[in-house]
């Protein structure tokens, strides 16, 4: 949060075992924690951007001012080589409340409630991802697997790994993100809001029901949990409840009144 902007940035999973940690300039917005993942690169750097933004700046602007930001901080060497591996760069999505241009940026896979109603703007393939890894746990309970040995090792996700990969290659063409390359404003979600009063909600996507209070939020996550922890029913995702995790997926929510 500043006086200007309201955000929640959702760091993207890494695919592979590349790791930009190794790189001065980018283990220096650490701190020292080498080993983060790149998806928190990813979110520190936005974070940083949105916090010494003007106040009214534009989404269009936003869009190419993050994503020189995050050029700035590759390695000129690395570049070849991330045009070709959409998979290695540091990866984010955002919503993003501007309170100047009172509009709402969805780049990626986030979700919000803006006086109720819900929006999102999801990947393309995101729902035939989570249904192939649904069809191989069906398949692997079938076959004799536990839903627990399951919860501790998703080797169904392992099995969906290599299509997710090839998806990534539609980064930034098919779908929006913010990961250091050209964002086609085509799949950013504006949501303009007029002068009345707005309870807004904006929310990762580690929420699967968004919900108009953060509490009522967690109780629909927990009943996920309970009754269907591997996440191929109703709800299906690209992985489970781990055993040792409090959720599938980390989470971030604001609510807040305009």
């Amino acid at each position: 949060m500043t006086p200007d902007f309201v955000a929640v940035i959702d760091g993207s999973t890494s695919k592979t075992s590349y790791r930009h940690s190794q790189h001065h300039k980018l283990r220096a917005l650490m701190e020292g924690a080498y080993g983060a993942t790149n998806g928190r690169y990813a979110m520190l750097l936005t974070t940083r951007y949105v916090r010494r933004m003007p106040k009214a700046v534009t989404c269009e602007q936003f869009l190419r001012g993050v994503t020189a930001y995050f050029r700035k901080h590759y390695p000129a060497s690395m570049l070849p080589r991330l045009t070709e591996h959409p998979e290695e760069r540091l990866t984010c999505s955002a919503v993003i409340f501007s309170r100047v241009n009172r509009e709402i940026w969805m780049v990626g896979d986030c979700h919000c409630l803006v006086g109720g109603t819900y929006y999102d703007n999801p990947k393309p393939a995101e729902a035939e991802l989570a249904a192939m890894r649904a069809d191989e746990v069906h398949r692997l309970l079938a076959a004799g697997k536990t839903r627990d040995e399951l919860l501790r090792n998703d080797i169904a996700r392992r099995v969906i790994i290599p299509r997710m990969l090839e998806t990534m290659r539609q980064q930034n063409i098919t779908y929006s993100v913010i990961d250091g390359f050209p964002i086609d404003r085509r799949h950013v979600r504006i949501i303009p809001l007029d002068f009345q009063p707005w309870e807004v909600v904006l929310a990762s996507d580690g929420y699967p029901f968004l919900r108009n209070t953060l509490a009522d939020s967690e109780l629909a996550l927990q009943l996920q949990c309970i009754n269907d922890p591997l996440n191929i029913g109703t709800f299906k995702a690209t992985k489970g409840f781990h055993p040792d995790n409090n959720s599938f997926d980390d989470r971030a929510y604001i609510r807040f009144k305009i």
